[in-house]
């Protein structure tokens, strides 16, 4: 494949989020490769057709559509304009033979605007277990892994799930950026724990409904004792929540 090919990424999380596998991944592609990460699109009152584009890195841009539509995300109702946007990046870049790749099925329809090279799948969740998952989601996911040329998976769970439903698909599991967070070894603690009574508990991490929150709740009430303290990015009660950015999180480790 062409090192100088860009890629073109469509996923349904933010990149300012949470710094994770997409995060990860693709602002190390973006050393021998030209990134476009498209965002879901948020809703512009104003009418007005257009893209919102931060450059992240010196070839990693970040591009967030904003159109008249409410729909949320990659909707069937956002398409047409979805579309019009992505034809006008692929001409005024000049893009040509992209990689597309995929985190969310639900914005596969985008793909044929694009005349891929080839298409990649990266499934990081099961997201047709998520809260609110749109009812269309299992099927465009089925149409996605008939078109990809190639899968990967988050974890091994995940590998098991989809190893017979393609003919190219490999376990690539997350992990932890050893480098980064090997600099708790030497980083000053966190100024917004540092007060914090211990023993300590510590997540780093999304706190969402794959949790077992009630769990949690009662742990919190058996153990008063014990401060919690969760670099997360929702808040829940029995944890101290802190969304914290990447660049922190090692000063954080001082549990």
């Amino acid at each position: 494949m062409d090192q100088q090919q860009p890629i073109i990424v469509f996923s349904h999380l933010r990149w300012n989020f949470v710094y994770q596998r997409p995060q990860h991944l693709l602002s190390r592609l973006a050393r021998n490769r030209r990134i476009y990460y498209v965002e879901e699109p948020v809703h512009d009152p104003s009418g007005v057709l257009s893209w919102e584009r931060i450059e992240e890195a010196e070839q990693l841009s970040v591009l967030r559509a904003h159109t008249p539509t409410l729909a949320p995300g990659f909707n069937d109702e956002q398409m047409p304009h979805l579309m019009r946007l992505v034809a006008q990046l692929m001409q005024e870049e000049q893009i040509r033979d992209p990689l597309v790749w995929f985190y969310t099925p639900m914005a596969l329809p985008l793909a044929a605007n694009c005349n891929p090279a080839a298409i990649v799948y990266d499934c990081m969740d099961e997201l047709s277990a998520f809260l609110g998952a749109p009812p269309e989601l299992l099927e465009r996911e089925e149409q996605l892994l008939q078109q990809a040329d190639i899968v990967f998976t988050g974890g091994p769970s995940l590998f098991r799930a989809k190893q017979n439903r393609h003919k190219n698909v490999h376990c690539f599991p997350s992990s932890v950026d050893e480098k980064h967070f090997a600099q708790a070894k030497n980083a000053a603690e966190a100024p917004d724990q540092a007060a914090l009574p211990h023993p300590r508990l510590g997540f780093f991490g999304v706190i969402d409904e794959r949790m077992d929150l009630p769990l949690l709740d009662a742990l919190a009430k058996a153990h008063p004792e014990w401060h919690r303290d969760g670099r997360a990015s929702r808040q829940n009660r029995s944890f101290d929540v802190a969304a914290s950015s990447q660049s922190s999180l090692p000063g954080s480790a001082e549990i």
